[in-house]
């Protein structure tokens, strides 16, 4: 029996792990999928001060409060940004660091500074002076690669229960203290084949510039396996345990 601790990326809560955390259970894993500070059910949470270590914090009171150890943490897409910074603060608690379509940011970057230049201003200009990231359009014809494997329902149950995101989890950089860099990390990898991202880590890809010697797996699906191929990604975890 392995411990999984699940952080979903931007807009999404826990929920968006139904499929995963029932196959994982059933495997006989015990599984706490994690809903962000601000987001889903915690939406009426969100402030301004609400930022990339709110989040943090969120994975590491989960993983104490109920002493949890041993932990699999896994994080999918933004939610590897919390996951690493949890890992690096309770390294001793952790087996192994998965990133699903995720990578481990370097040090003093943030999300938001993966974007073009021209994404930044876009997003500066659509946010304004508000607190939130607004949530993505879902709409498959317009990012049919990032949204492959996603039929119109699962779209639907997305466009309606997707919340805006914190501002500051997408702003502030990953800080890193080296605490969590010998733990094992794997790396799901599903927009781009495994050659690929093998490709960007050598080249030192911000993505996946500080992925190290970690193991990747290929899931070639869209951006949101836990929706498109939600039995295969937790077989993939499971493996990985």
């Amino acid at each position: 029996m392995t411990t999984f601790v699940l952080v979903p990326g931007f807009w999404i809560g826990g929920w968006a792990w139904d499929e995963v955390a029932a196959s994982l259970r059933a495997a006989g894993h015990r599984v706490h999928p994690v809903t962000l500070t601000g987001v889903a059910e915690n939406a009426h949470l969100a402030t301004p001060e609400t930022n990339l270590d709110t989040h943090t914090d969120d994975v590491v009171r989960l993983i104490e409060e109920e002493d949890l150890r041993d932990v699999v943490l896994v994080g999918h897409s933004g939610g590897g940004m919390p996951v690493t910074q949890a890992a690096d603060r309770i390294p001793q608690r952790i087996k192994r660091v998965v990133y699903v379509d995720s990578g481990p940011l370097p040090d003093g970057v943030s999300q938001f500074d993966t974007n073009p230049p021209e994404e930044q201003e876009r997003l500066r200009a659509q946010i304004g002076d508000g607190h939130l990231l607004p949530v993505r359009d879902w709409d498959a014809q317009a990012d049919p690669a990032l949204l492959a494997g996603l039929d119109e329902a699962t779209l639907a149950t997305l466009r309606e229960r997707s919340t805006p995101h914190p501002l500051g989890a997408a702003t502030q950089p990953v800080r890193r203290t080296a605490g969590g860099d010998d733990l094992p990390v794997a790396l799901v990898a599903c927009l781009f084949p495994v050659e690929q991202v093998e490709a960007m880590v050598a080249e030192g890809h911000p993505f996946f510039a500080a992925f190290r010697g970690g193991e990747i797996r290929g899931l070639p699906t869209g951006h949101w396996p836990m929706f498109s191929e939600p039995k295969r990604l937790a077989e993939i975890l499971d493996e990985l345990s």
